[in-house]
């Protein structure tokens, strides 16, 4: 069946910024603000934490070092490569980095597995009112992709929403062949995803917004600007 899915699949050359929504915060927290309420106290623990914490490398020359930009790579691009999970296009054998061709589109995927988890946790552990912060980076990606979007008429389970049985196994196969990924339609909304396999095709990453996704009775509702619900998402 494999094999009369890839005959005859579309390319796309794709260079262009991508969305990539993870989970984060809007703003930095004190580690240690359950320790005191002295701010001179939390100082002097976070001086013995950074003490006590082995270098991360040695060089016998200088290097130049970019903390800031190191860790964006981490956070946007490099975590799914690292941190493998079971997803859409992926066993969990190996790791598949998600993208969307809108802030939107991303908001309409992620949400729906963060509220789907909720459900799968624990029995009640869905209320309204569970809140949870992201962050949205755009991420340069430069490759040659191979388009599902016109297969999905002919292969529906692309975007079945809960059996991943032929989308793992299409994944199996571009991770053996050392393709770069993919382009496809959104199996929760009428946008464009890409499931990336190779690092190497992505670059640059940009923070782009903060969102808050909090659940209501029906679904989630989406902040961009704190207070203000900016989208609202609905579930049977």
């Amino acid at each position: 069946m494999l094999q009369d899915f890839f005959s005859g699949l579309a390319t796309l050359a794709h260079r262009q910024r991508t969305y990539r929504n993870i989970v984060s915060l809007r703003a930095s927290r004190d580690l240690f603000d359950d320790l005191s309420d002295d701010p001179g106290d939390r100082a002097i623990a976070a001086a013995v934490e950074l003490a006590h914490k082995p270098p991360t490398y040695h060089a016998a020359q200088p290097v130049i070092s970019r903390p800031f930009e190191e860790a964006a790579w981490s956070a946007a691009i490099g975590f799914p490569f690292v941190h493998w999970t079971r997803s859409r296009y992926s066993d969990g054998s190996f790791g598949v980095w998600y993208g969307g061709d809108s802030v939107a589109t991303t908001v309409h995927e992620t949400a729906w597995h963060w509220r789907n988890g909720l459900l799968s946790d624990a029995e009640g552990f869905l209320r309204p009112g569970i809140s949870m912060e992201r962050s949205v980076y755009t991420v340069m990606l430069d490759a040659v992709l191979i388009d599902l979007r016109d297969a999905v008429d002919t292969w529906p389970a692309l975007i079945d929403p809960d059996d991943y049985g032929f989308t793992q196994q299409v994944g199996q196969r571009f991770h053996q062949q050392g393709l770069p990924g993919l382009i496809t339609r959104s199996a929760r909304c009428s946008g464009d995803s890409v499931a990336i396999f190779q690092p190497a095709v992505l670059s640059a990453p940009r923070q782009h917004c903060y969102l808050t996704y909090r659940t209501t009775a029906t679904g989630v509702e989406v902040e961009r600007k704190p207070g203000t619900v900016w989208l609202r998402l609905r579930y049977s």
